[in-house]
């Protein structure tokens, strides 16, 4: 079943909805906890439900990037995307989760199932319970979710109607996102291994601006690939996870990506045109195509005993003992292996393939994609393995050949309105983003929505989100600003800054705490305020304006233009931004802040000087009354070096110094160079 479902119906796939817990908890909050399914499928569900005397008539649906696990938020896996059963209930409502209709992360036969339809029909019997237990009224329904989840959110309110009333995707991507991003996110960070420290000091405060100083001519069209295509250059400064997080991301994709372009792997290495029918010296020497043999298979707790993280087909919450988390090989080769195969030459799972997503000694850290994530568990010690990543490397440039003229960004691969290289049969992207939502982004929606985009995102790239408010625009006119809005948030990736067990890896230098905002506290409040448009016809602060011009999203200095609802921050010293100082001696910080008009009230400002992100110095006087202040601080730096002083703002749309909830922050940061006396 795929399109729009008539208003009000229910879909007849699924049988009679079942419950197997119904209990009162009172942690984290006194709520009522309910799981079931539907009999004769899949899917299952979890609801949090609050105490009559909190609730507000609403509930709020999360949807993760992928399916399988229905009871993340009583894990704490939602936390960090608004999915805490705390907030909900903070908000007057109750929280609704499902495995969006599967048991593993792949989207099966019908795509339809994972990306709305296992969503609708939960939303639509949280209703009946909603009515049977605080009486007969129709929930408010609010879905939302980020990255592939937006991709959902979206289909969710695209492909129905009246099943729910608002909508916050969040960092978002495109029909062309997949594998598109990731692929030249590759082949930059190959080519600019070792430079990096060198690009990010240029872009930060303070730096020279010329990040393309000092690299070879390869290098820097790798760099204006990359960031033509919409990558942030403030976003390198964590390379190392970006490397990391996103092989990881390419071993669930690249089964289908090889499925869907087979021929491209060998046509890259064989055929003119392709970068490695002609390899450049760099190419040839990134080749590995090493032979070795398992000496032990790592499952899901051998693995965590030893620090390793899940794969990532292995819902989060889950032991994964059916897939190899790792294995421990008898020999690592030379060079850069992320990414590469890992074919399975003998043995009884002979003819399996897996990707390296890390390594760590002689443990290749493994992912699995669809095609081998049922058979993945016959490996052994004594199986011959073949390590080649000659498939990662011919991937790092496939976006060249995937020219989409509905996409500006691909434009740099044109000459005279032609590619300039050979282009595949078939872009992939788009049947790539329908086997993820089950649909396709068509700006048409009969909901409120509030979309919440990173300006640092290295993987859903800032511009991405604007293509889709092209979408909207087309759809709705001159009426766009009566159900959408796009708010921009400054300092902030595509995940949190804080450390995620198993997803993030050692803090950088300076911590990554000063150098990025989380936007959770956006996200709460895009939800509490697609719920007062809704319910109570009052307007949200209007979009955050924006330039884009060669994939980079530029926003205006002052609150006043920029508008959304982050505080702008400038910090300073008399010097500047880059201020000089001898050991020992003072040196004044001057920090502006302005909260956009109806954003609210500034209710923190905290210092740290010396980039461990603890944050140690607060401003004093701020009483969450004051929506603009000059705030100053002065610091004396013991030992020589660069150092960089951070100022995170926070505000809250309501004063309150307290709430742990829709606190919004943002930061600055300004450089000084310590010499000796």
């Amino acid at each position: 079943m795929t399109g729009v479902m008539p208003r009000g119906s229910k879909d007849s796939t699924f049988g009679t909805p079942f419950i197997d817990v119904d209990e009162w908890r009172d942690a984290p909050v006194r709520h009522r906890f309910v799981h079931g399914g539907f009999e004769g499928g899949d899917t299952r569900f979890s609801m949090y439900f609050p105490p009559a005397e909190q609730y507000e008539g609403r509930f709020f649906q999360p949807v993760l990037p992928m399916s399988g696990i229905e009871f993340a938020a009583s894990i704490g896996v939602l936390y960090g995307i608004a999915g805490s059963i705390e907030f909900a209930v903070d908000s007057g409502a109750y929280l609704v989760e499902s495995n969006l209709g599967r048991p593993n992360p792949f989207p099966g036969d019908d795509p339809s199932m994972a990306g709305f339809r296992a969503s609708a029909a939960v939303a639509l019997y949280s209703r009946e319970l909603a009515g049977e237990m605080y009486g007969d009224h129709r929930p408010y329904g609010y879905v939302y979710g980020g990255s592939g989840g937006a991709f959902k959110t979206l289909s969710c309110v695209e492909s129905t109607n009246d099943v729910w009333d608002g909508a916050v995707p969040f960092v978002m991507g495109t029909p062309m996102s997949m594998p598109n991003v990731f692929s030249v996110q590759a082949h930059a960070i190959r080519l600019l291994s070792g430079k990096f420290a060198d690009i990010v000091d240029a872009v930060e405060p303070g730096g020279s601006g010329d990040m393309y100083a000092g690299l070879s001519v390869e290098q820097r069209q790798a760099l204006a690939e990359v960031t033509k295509m919409g990558c942030p250059p403030r976003s390198w400064f964590d390379v190392d996870r970006v490397a990391r997080g996103y092989t990881a991301v390419w071993s669930v994709l690249a089964d289908n990506i090889i499925k869907a372009d087979t021929s491209y792997f060998d046509d890259f290495w064989t055929v003119p045109g392709y970068l490695g029918a002609d390899a450049p010296a760099s190419l040839e020497a990134a080749r590995v195509q090493h032979k070795t043999v398992v000496t032990e298979v790592l499952y899901g707790e051998q693995a965590a005993a030893l620090g390793l993280p899940m794969p990532m087909a292995m819902p989060r919450g889950t032991k994964g003992g059916e897939i190899p988390a790792a294995l421990r090989v008898a020999d690592i080769p030379d060079g850069n292996i992320l990414g590469a195969t890992v074919e399975i030459t003998t043995g009884t799972s002979a003819g399996l393939t897996m990707y390296v997503v890390g390594v760590v000694d002689d443990i290749i850290l493994t992912g699995v994609g669809e095609a081998h994530f049922e058979s993945s568990g016959g490996i052994a010690a004594g199986d011959d393995v073949l390590v080649d990543n000659s498939i990662y490397l011919a991937f790092q440039t496939y976006h060249r050949h995937q020219v989409h003229p509905a996409f500006p960004v691909w434009d740099q691969f044109l000459a005279g309105g032609a590619p300039i290289y050979p282009q595949r049969p078939k872009v992939i992207g788009p049947g790539m983003a329908f086997q993820g939502a089950g649909s396709l982004q068509s700006g048409r929606f009969a909901c409120k929505m509030i979309v919440v985009q990173t300006l640092m995102d290295e993987a859903a790239f800032p511009c991405q989100a604007v293509w889709y408010r092209g979408l909207v625009e087309s759809a709705l006119g001159d009426r766009i600003d009566d159900q959408y809005r796009l708010w921009f948030v400054d300092h902030a990736m595509h995940t949190s800054a804080e450390p995620v067990a198993g997803l993030v890896m050692a803090d950088t230098t300076p911590s990554r705490r000063t150098r990025m905002v989380n936007y959770l506290g956006v996200l709460q409040q895009a939800l509490r305020d697609v719920a007062a448009w809704v319910e109570h016809g009052v307007a949200p602060p209007p979009s955050t304006n924006f330039e884009l011009a060669d994939g980079q999203i530029s926003v205006p200095d002052s609150a006043e233009e920029r508008h959304g609802i982050q505080a702008v921050v400038h910090l300073s010293t008399p010097q500047g931004v880059r201020a000089h100082a001898a050991v020992g001696e003072d040196v004044e910080f001057i920090a502006s802040v302005e909260v956009p008009f109806g954003g609210g009230t500034i209710v923190a400002a905290e210092w740290d000087f010396d980039g461990l992100g603890n944050y140690p110095v607060t401003s004093t006087g701020i009483d969450g009354a004051l929506d603009r202040a000059v705030l100053t601080m002065s610091h004396a730096y013991a030992e020589p070096g660069t150092h960089f002083a951070t100022v995170r703002v926070t505000s809250h749309r309501n004063g309150d110094m307290n709430s742990p909830h829709a606190r919004v922050q943002n930061i600055a940061r300004a450089r000084v160079i310590v010499g000796a006396r």
